[in-house]
This record gives structure tokens, sequence and C-alpha cells, in this order.
């Protein structure tokens, strides 16, 4: 058995804490898709597109961290089932883009503001020390986030290259 080092009990910390976290906001808010019937995955694809419209099918595998013909797969259940709205660039017929189909984004939209309130009501019950210390570790972990998608790219974090889907 190897020891844990301090990073790994760090580590093994940040796993069970932001796992709580989300566990217990999804407890109080529900998931994104409730009984629409779509998977965690396609619920993830959505928010991201939410959050970057016009995206396309490779920049999102590579900003989710998923195959292409991963979510090209989810592109395309999602489109079937009304959630998704795939365009062609008009700058280049090659290139497709994402949008969310307007019942998507208000379902979208309305679980977002749920889970904000409900983090929000929580924040408010910090102290304003403890506010400044979680703001100030936000940074922290997009940086940790980072590091980690580029080791699994020998250091050098991918660039997406444009799609013909």
């Amino acid at each position: 058995m190897t020891e844990i080092t301090d990073e790994g009990r760090v580590a093994e910390a940040l796993f069970e804490s932001i796992g709580q976290f989300r566990r217990r906001v999804r407890r109080r808010v529900g998931p994104a898709w409730g009984p629409s019937g779509h998977t965690r995955a396609e619920g993830e694809l959505l928010r991201h597109v939410r959050r970057n419209p016009g995206t396309t099918v490779s920049a999102a595998a590579h900003d989710l961290g998923m195959a292409v013909n991963t979510v090209s797969t989810l592109v395309s259940r999602l489109v079937s089932a009304g959630s998704l709205v795939r365009t062609t660039d008009p700058r280049d017929r090659r290139v497709a883009r994402l949008e969310l189909s307007e019942e998507a984004a208000a379902r979208i939209g309305d679980w977002r503001d749920a889970r904000v309130a409900l983090t929000a009501a929580a924040l408010e019950a910090l102290s304003a020390a403890d506010r400044r210390t979680l703001e100030a570790a936000l940074p922290v972990l997009d940086r940790l986030t980072g590091l980690i998608d580029a080791d699994a790219h020998d250091g050098v974090a991918p660039t997406p290259d444009q799609e013909e889907s």
C-alpha cells in the first residue's frame, strides 16, 4: 500500500466536498432533466451549449473532455428529441453550429435559477470571510482543472479542430 501524501489527502477531501455539494444541490433542486428521459451526459452537453451557443461538436467534446464521436452521438439524439438545433455555419458550410431549442433553454434556465437561488441562500449564511475565501478558491479550482486536462494530453491542452457534422 502506498503512503498518502498531503496532496493525496487534499485530493480526497476535494472529491468528497465537491461530491457532497453536488449531490445535496441535486437532491434539493432535482436533476436538470427530471422525468424527461435525458441522460446525465446529455444534460451536461445541453448545459454546455447554453453557456456556449453556436459551439461545434468538436469544441464541445474538447471542453467537456469527451470523445468527438460520443458528443456527435449525443447531439444526434438531442436533435431527434427536439432539445438541440443544429444549423450550418453560413461562413463554412462544412461546420454545424449547436443551439438549444426554446423548450430546452427554458428548462435549463429554470433549473439553473433554482440551483443559483439555493446556493446563494446558503452563501448568505456564511460569514463574509468565508465567502471571500470561497470566491478566492474558484480560480485555483479552474487552474487545477486545467492542469488535469493538460496532464491528459502530455502537458499540452488540446485545441478543437473544426468539425463537419
